[in-house]
């Protein structure tokens, strides 16, 4: 690769250039090619440091969490309880398992943009034309392009003949850039350097030669891979969220039960081996070991939900990341636009005509605009087909645009027999045909207004023929220009009948204008209403884009995105608290390249911002991994931008980013349910053991048995939970703030309160069965008890604020009764099954013992339902 290079090649005239770069029009000799080859090293991309997959899994054990659930296992093998660490060991190394299996996809996104470099490239060395691996390309290599090459390095041109480069993937320019040799401003953005060809765009039409001035990481697109590759992975809120809460929930669990092993060892005259015991009991019970099977079981439903609307989550966290999205940074071309041209606008001298963005054809008669039309059809090399109810393009996009608006006029391409013709080049603005039909042979112009208007002479109006008004014309093309449209001007004249057409018989002049056509990138439909929603919910929206000011301007205004419009080349002018403040206000951004859309990431997520990005092309992929959210296009985008996405879009419509984000933020509200769950039980059966080693008394349930309460029933009962459909006013409510605690004081109080009820529950069960029987059945009632009251406080759970006593408790979500049905069945196997007793010390229990389960649970369920009541008419804003 070649060092970094501060020439601003695009700005120097070609010899310039060549003399820099030591070559010529003859290229370079193979043996000096060879010399920088070793020098520079290869024309490739570096390849990233990848993380070995022992440490990937490695890495699936810091969670603190997964820590003291370790340290518990170890210690329960150590005291000789091997099931118990049998149980706690396996359930770690499967959450490790589907950890690393979700990890290592960021390198793919390098890997994508790494295979979008030409593997072959035309070059001429020692004035000879031969294909050469284009990882041999050095610089002053003069690179040979054709229609339908990708350029193999980044090139300053100094030879075209109708040089278009489709730079889409990575300017973001919508339509095929017309290339010129004369040098441009050296501050001028990337998109409008029309001297240079880049490395990994496609030649759409024309001819031309190129010296190479950078290969390998040099590149633009290389530059691109090295932001990929210094990529530090970005956590979601909810990862940051459960690592907080984490962290002080695992202080807690450690310091109580080192309290609980000095009191049971010192104060109470336990043995060791018991307070081990108990202390390890307290850690099992108040560690919520079901909490990863939750969380994953709630994204996948969301996963599931979202792809049926159209969204494929590659990364899972991201299912819930998108509930807490405050701003969607969305690319324009193909995201909020069909990334496809399309004539929006026909001017003849009888009027204005607007053309549907649809296939159905134009209700209109009017000749002088079949006329039009019909010089689009014959001026033209494209060809369209149909296919699965697409238009298909063979050819230059243009002229494919211009195609289809012939064709919705009526017209097509078997009235004409074409003669000859001047094709198009960037330096003569135009394209001319001569074409002989019926009425006669005629001259057909098509190109720039400017040019165009310059070579009439007369204007075809609904009288006739007459003088040309160029000033009125050129006051049209301007409004048109502002309204984001591309203008192109056609025109005809009458010719002699002859089977040659030259420039100079154009150069001459003395065409008709027929009109004028505007073409767009039109919005999708349905992107309006969707940014109004996104709105609804609290979210901004900015579009970034590398389009010209005044397309993503009028783009912007035709869906709603109304504000400043600020370009790439101001924003290089501000400094870093200049920058924040204008990515926060304004409302587009054009002319962005991809260290732009970076920096304005990450200005908004410095604000506490959770970010989404949109977008399709190489140069998004750094913006998308930056992104809390990448979001891929999954039909028209790269591989690139893909690999380097949390979530592909199936119809690259951003509607389905806001479906998206109301799945999110229904898997959000159940994960945070589901917490509110099953926290209570786990503290509830830590309370348990705390009484009984501050009172000196057995323990009420063994860890085994806390084992199986928290693992079996709670993992079936809070599956239910992650099937609950959306609350009907969720698309209403701001986004949750970044900072905001997973668990607000109003779910702690919850959460308390129903573990003291837990305890409570438990003790007296215990207290009366073990007065009457033995231990084992008082244990055995225990469990059965604390079952009961998490089915009632599953019925709770449904709404965490509105009362749960409505038949929808049970029949908006099914899953709740089957969760319920074999939750049952599992304690009746619990209960009365011989190797379950064996297994976990229970007894049989008579139908008076399940009485007073049943009454409990009931009891359970009305008493949180009283606390809702008081706590909805007492505690003011609770979340």
């Amino acid at each position: 690769m070649t060092d970094p290079d501060a020439t601003a090649w695009h700005a120097i005239e070609t010899g310039d250039a060549l003399d820099r770069l030591a070559s010529g029009p003859d290229g370079l000799a193979a043996q000096e090619a060879e010399r920088r080859l070793a020098e520079q090293g290869p024309n490739r991309l570096t390849p990233a440091k990848r993380q070995s997959a022992l440490l990937r899994f490695l890495g699936q054990f810091t969670n603190l969490l997964v820590l003291v659930l370790l340290v518990s296992a170890v210690i329960m093998l150590l005291i000789g309880e091997l099931l118990d660490a049998a149980v706690v060991g396996a359930l770690v190394v499967v959450n490790a398992l589907i950890g690393f299996i979700q990890e290592g996809r960021a390198e793919r996104a390098l890997e994508a943009v790494r295979k979008a470099v030409a593997p072959e490239a035309l070059v001429v060395r020692n004035g000879r034309q031969i294909t050469v691996p284009a990882e041999t390309l050095v610089t002053g290599d003069i690179a040979v392009l054709s229609a339908g090459t990708i350029v193999p390095a980044d090139l300053r041109l100094i030879e075209q003949r109708g040089l278009e480069i489709q730079e889409a993937a990575l300017t973001g320019e919508s339509a095929p850039v017309g290339k010129s040799l004369r040098p441009c401003a050296e501050d001028s953005p990337l998109a409008e350097r029309g001297s240079m060809a880049w490395s990994g765009t496609t030649v759409a039409r024309g001819a031309g030669l190129g010296a190479v001035v950078a290969t390998g990481d040099a590149t633009e697109i290389g530059r691109i891979g090295s932001m990929l590759a210094r990529h530090e992975s970005i956590e979601t809120p909810l990862s940051r969220q459960l690592d907080s809460f984490s962290g002080r929930l695992t202080i807690a669990i450690l310091a109580i039960a080192a309290l609980v092993f000095a009191i049971g060892s010192w104060l109470n005259d336990m043995g060791m081996v018991d307070a081990f015991r108990a202390a390890v009991g307290v850690a099992i019970a108040a560690v919520p070991e079901a909490l990863p099977a939750i969380l994953t079981i709630s994204m996948a439903v969301g996963v599931t939900r979202m792809a049926r609307r159209r969204a494929i989550i590659r990364k899972l966290p991201a299912v819930e990341a998108l509930g807490s999205v405050d701003i969607i940074c969305a690319d324009k071309t193909g995201t909020i636009t069909e990334n496809r041209l399309t004539v929006r606008t026909a001017l003849t001298a009888g009027g204005r005509f607007e053309i549907s963005g649809g296939d159905e054809q134009a209700e209109t008669d009017d000749p002088l605009l079949h006329d039009l039309a019909r010089g689009a059809l014959l001026a033209n090399d494209a060809q369209i087909r149909r296919e699965d109810g697409d238009w298909a393009i063979e050819g230059d996009l243009t002229d494919g645009a211009l195609l289809i608006f012939a064709h919705k006029l009526g017209l097509d391409g078997d009235k004409a027999e074409r003669l000859a013709s001047v094709p198009y080049e960037a330096d003569q603005q135009y394209m001319a045909v001569l074409d002989r039909d019926g009425e006669g042979t005629s001259i057909w112009l098509k190109g720039a207004p400017e040019r165009v208007l310059a070579l009439c002479t007369r204007q075809t109006g609904p009288d006739g023929e007459t003088p040309i008004d160029r000033d009125g014309w050129a006051k049209q093309v301007d409004a048109l220009a502002a309204e984001g449209e591309r203008v192109l001007a056609i025109a005809r004249k009458p010719a002699e009948a002859a089977s040659s057409l030259d420039t100079a018989a154009v150069d001459n002049g003395d065409f008709s204008l027929l009109g004028l056509v505007g073409m767009i990138d039109p919005a999708r439909s349905g992107v309006k209403d969707s940014i109004a929603r996104a709105r609804e919910a609290g979210i901004a929206v900015k579009m970034i884009t590398g389009d010209h000011p005044a397309t993503a301007r009028a783009i912007g205004a035709s869906v709603g995105l109304e504000g400043e419009t600020v370009t790439g080349t101001e924003l290089d002018r501000l400094e870093d608290g200049e920058f924040a403040s204008r990515a926060a206000q304004a409302t587009i951004f054009a002319r962005a390249t991809p260290q732009h859309k970076q920096r304005l990431i990450g200005a908004l997520q410095a604000q506490n911002k959770s970010i989404a990005m949109t977008g399709d092309g190489f140069n998004d992929a750094p913006a998308l991994q930056k992104a809390d959210i990448g979001v891929a296009m999954g039909g028209r985008g790269t591989e690139a931008a893909r690999e380097a996405s949390d979530m592909v879009l199936t119809d690259d419509n951003f509607t389905s980013i806001v479906a998206a984000v109301h799945e999110g933020r229904t898997v959000y509200e159940n994960i945070r349910k589901a917490l509110v769950y099953i926290l209570p039980t786990s503290f509830g059966e830590a309370g348990l053991i705390i009484l009984a080693v501050l009172l000196d008394q057995p323990l009420p349930i063994t860890a085994l048995q806390i084992l199986w309460v928290n693992l079996v029933t709670e993992a079936t009962l809070s599956v239910a939970i992650a099937f609950d459909p959306a609350e009907p006013d969720l698309m209403r409510r701001p986004p949750r703030p970044r900072g905001e605690p997973l668990l607000t004081g109003f779910l702690m109080w919850r959460i308390g309160f129903v573990a003291t009820l837990m305890t409570l529950a438990g003790w007296y069960l215990f207290g009366r069965f073990s007065d009457a029987g033995s231990v084992e059945l008082a244990r055995t009632v225990v469990v059965n008890g604390l079952v009961a009251c998490e089915i009632g406080y599953l019925l709770n759970c449904r709404h965490l604020r509105q009362p749960a006593v409505h038949l929808d408790v049970l029949l908006a979500n099914p899953v709740v009764l089957v969760s319920i049905g074999s939750v049952i069945a599992l304690q009746i196997l619990f209960t009365y099954a011989p190797f379950m007793q064996a297994l976990f010390g229970s007894v049989a229990l008579g139908w008076a013992d399940w009485g007073f389960v049943i009454l409990f649970g009931v009891l359970a369920y009305a008493i949180v339902e009283i606390e809702k009541w008081i706590t909805r008419h007492g505690w003011g804003g609770a979340r």
